[in-house]
């Protein structure tokens, strides 16, 4: 049984832009189709449960690194990539924000037919998961927010977001059904949201006599802390500032996409003649497909890859995005077709990064990576939803150092 987790998620308004979007959606599907294809649909689920991975994912796909969001742009995305190419990977993405999240009993009936899976079951699950989230746990958080992600196989995960007009802040519910052995005892594979004390819990493993206290309706309902596990706590800030990201780490990716040697090994591990800064991105694409749980303790490090929306920690730079974009493709392409030296390639690369960081411990200068980000961010095509119309500065001569 897999133990519950809290973090902060500041609300956010606005819209994710057209030209954002299109490429969210592409870089998701890839990255799903890289996990599913290297480790499987189990696996998968596994990770989308994971309250850290699910903020990473968001981050390196360019979205605002910390805010509520990353939920619905992220899941939103999936879907609409994942979902035409479901019978080919395997997984199906159900529900939604809003109007769409009560379409999820229908659309978990129209999976299970075409895959002859339990369809009552699923959608008994997704009405549990609503109802506990929404209901049997006081923390003043209302659900608007609920997707249901099912394999072919019946295994199944669920994101779900609740919001707290009071506060400002969002609170989202992972769950993974390998975990789920009790709907009714500590069901969660993690809970993102503000720490405020004491809440309601009646999904708590300790709240067995609570449970049967209201089926009797005597005695009094205790109120009990959901046990603290993956605790991601997103601040209130919307700059990336030093203490939010791990040096070295970043350190590590900056030194295999800029020294020379390093990086002329990397491009000869994906097969490609390519840049740094697309390098870069590389790095921390192959690290969300291969990383280790542990290497998602600081997910505002992967806002490095591809910036985000509102200039934080720099505007989305298109030029890399897209080729990005073409490299991951390309290599999930070949590996169709038995040629698997590209895909296989991410995951050496991924190894290379956590060698370099372990033997020769290097440590990014945060202001200078900040400064030279947006110095190169015009010859990068850099766009923000606020500067669509802003005229393009040149781009900056020379490469600065970024140790």
């Amino acid at each position: 049984m897999k133990r519950s987790g809290f973090a902060d998620l500041p609300l956010h308004g606005g819209r994710v832009p057209p030209w954002l979007a299109a490429r969210m959606e592409k870089l998701g599907t890839a990255i799903t189709e890289a996990v599913i294809q290297q480790y499987g649909t189990k696996e998968f689920l596994s990770r989308l449960s994971d309250p850290f991975w699910f903020q990473a994912l968001g981050a390196v796909m360019g979205m605002d690194w910390h805010s509520s969001g990353i939920t619905t742009s992220v899941l939103g995305a999936l879907k609409r990539g994942v979902n035409p190419r479901a019978e080919e990977l395997g997984i199906y993405f159900c529900g939604g924000r809003g109007r769409q999240s009560r379409k999820t009993p229908e659309e978990l009936l129209a999976v299970a037919d075409r895959q002859s899976l339990n369809g009552g079951e699923l959608v008994r699950a997704s009405r549990l998961t609503a109802k506990v989230d929404n209901n049997a746990i006081g923390d003043g958080f209302q659900i608007y927010l609920h997707s249901f992600v099912v394999s072919a196989a019946g295994d199944w995960a669920v994101v779900q977001q609740g919001m707290n007009d009071a506060s400002g802040l969002a609170r989202r519910y992972h769950w993974h059904s390998a975990a789920v052995k009790d709907f009714v005892c500590e069901p969660h594979t993690g809970i993102v949201g503000e720490n405020e004390g004491e809440i309601l819990n009646l999904v708590d493993r300790r709240a067995g006599d609570a449970q049967q206290a209201l089926l009797t309706i005597a005695g009094q309902t205790p109120e009990v802390t959901l046990r603290e596990v993956r605790h991601l706590v997103m601040p209130k800030h919307h700059e990336v500032r030093m203490r939010d990201v791990d040096l070295k780490r970043l350190g590590a990716v900056l030194a295999v996409s800029y020294e020379r040697q390093l990086r002329e090994f990397a491009e000869l591990l994906l097969v490609e003649n390519l840049g740094p800064r697309t390098l870069q991105t590389l790095a921390m694409v192959a690290e969300v497909v291969h990383g280790a749980p542990s290497r998602f303790s600081d997910p505002a490090r992967f806002s490095f890859a591809l910036g985000g929306k509102d200039g934080h920690p720099f505007p989305v730079p298109l030029k890399t995005y897209d080729e990005s974009l073409g490299v991951l493709r390309r290599a999930l392409d070949a590996a169709k077709l038995g040629h698997t030296e590209k895909v296989d390639g991410f995951k050496r690369l991924d190894k290379l990064v956590r060698g370099v960081e372990q033997r020769f411990e290097p440590k990014a200068d945060f202001e200078r990576v900040l400064e030279h980000e947006r110095e190169i961010s015009a010859g990068l095509d850099g766009r923000t939803v606020m500067d669509d119309r802003r005229e393009r500065r040149k781009p900056a001569k020379g490469q600065m150092s970024l140790f």
